[in-house]
């Protein structure tokens, strides 16, 4: 059973997320909150499994509500609930360095708020499901013969969150993630992606060589660009370049960089995978990639907020596969399983 505390200052809000959650079997809502200060009382006596927690509130809002949480005894998942999570980007980006876990938008017309009850109901499933996948794992230090990238923009944090927590922890190939965000919140996105995904997750740092089972953010505010590298071992490998070229696609980091730069390093032992995202960064690095004769996935369209992304990689006729979000980390591994066995 899933513990869950509402808090929202709206008593209108409060009851529609308790009957919402009340219809789910798997779901049982311990407490409400109309105030920042009552919330925190109730973390600590109540000790939720999870919360869902507005922004605009009395006394202390969400943000301040996240930023007290970090001292308290007891951490629950946080799923942000609130008019300004999509429409107020800054609100997003200080509360995602806060640690919340996932974002919801709350509609503006009270009538609407059912609407949201499936995809609310399900989420907050998820990141308890997420809590039960992490687990730990010994720490690698080979250097990587493989890679897997993603490329990510509006609407893939929530499909990395799925797709992270459930990687199979003895994966043998670097991961790259290239997200569409600005520059100083990196490290607290890969500090958030550490805490439910299986492998080591960290943000890149510059000269650094990729490793086996292990997941890199690229640097926002920086393209990431692999370079091929020698170990004093006479490994060849790939490292970690941060260039201040200017942006691409208005965007820096941009995922053709890092996709053309890692498909010219790894050649047929890259992945691609493209997630949710406007524009058309992409296109290119998938087509360099399926040039060096690397695979491309993209998810498919139902599963992503936004489509353009995607469907720049698949007009240069480079996608081998589009894949659903529920099965992009199985489909991961397979991938790095036949780059092993066609190539080894």
């Amino acid at each position: 059973m899933i513990r869950v505390l509402i808090v929202d200052d709206s008593v209108f809000i409060r009851t529609i997320l308790k009957d919402i959650f009340g219809r789910s079997p798997e779901i049982e809502v311990v407490g409400t909150a109309s105030d920042g200060a009552e919330a925190l009382e109730l973390i600590d006596t109540l000790r939720p499994d999870a919360i869902t927690l507005d922004i605009e509130m009395p006394k202390l809002n969400g943000l301040e509500v996240l930023e007290r949480m970090k001292g308290c005894r007891h951490r629950p998942k946080v799923m942000m609930l609130s008019s300004l999570t999509a429409k107020d980007a800054e609100h997003t980006r200080k509360a995602l360095a806060l640690g919340a876990d996932d974002f919801m938008l709350k509609p503006t017309e009270i009538f609407k708020v059912r609407g949201i009850e499936e995809e609310l109901v399900t989420r907050i499933k998820h990141l308890i499901e997420i809590r039960a996948a992490v687990k730990a794992t010994g720490r690698r230090d080979r250097v990587a013969r493989k890679v897997v990238l993603f490329g990510s923009s509006a609407g893939g944090l929530q499909q990395l969150d799925l797709v992270l927590s459930r990687l199979s922890s003895d994966l043998d190939a670097a991961v790259v993630i290239t997200q569409h965000m600005p520059a100083g919140f990196t490290a607290a996105l890969a500090d958030r992606f550490n805490r439910i995904c299986p492998l080591p997750v960290r943000e890149s740092e510059n000269g650094t060589l990729l490793k086996e089972g292990e997941v890199v953010i690229s640097k926002a505010g920086y393209h990431t660009v692999i370079s091929a590298a020698l170990t004093g071992e006479g490994i060849r490998g790939g490292k970690i370049v941060h260039s201040s070229a200017p942006p691409v696609h208005a965007v820096r980091p941009a995922i053709d960089r890092t996709f053309s730069s890692a498909a010219k390093v790894f050649g047929k032992r890259t992945l691609a995978v493209v997630m949710s995202g406007m524009g058309s960064d992409c296109g290119a690095g998938a087509a360099d990639v399926k040039a060096a004769g690397g695979t491309v996935y993209v998810c498919k369209e139902h599963d992503c907020l936004v489509y353009g992304m995607a469907r720049s990689a698949l007009k240069t006729n480079s996608v081998d596969r589009t894949v659903s979000l529920r099965h992009i980390p199985e489909e991961v591994v397979e991938a790095v399983g036949r780059m092993e066995a066609d190539h080894g």
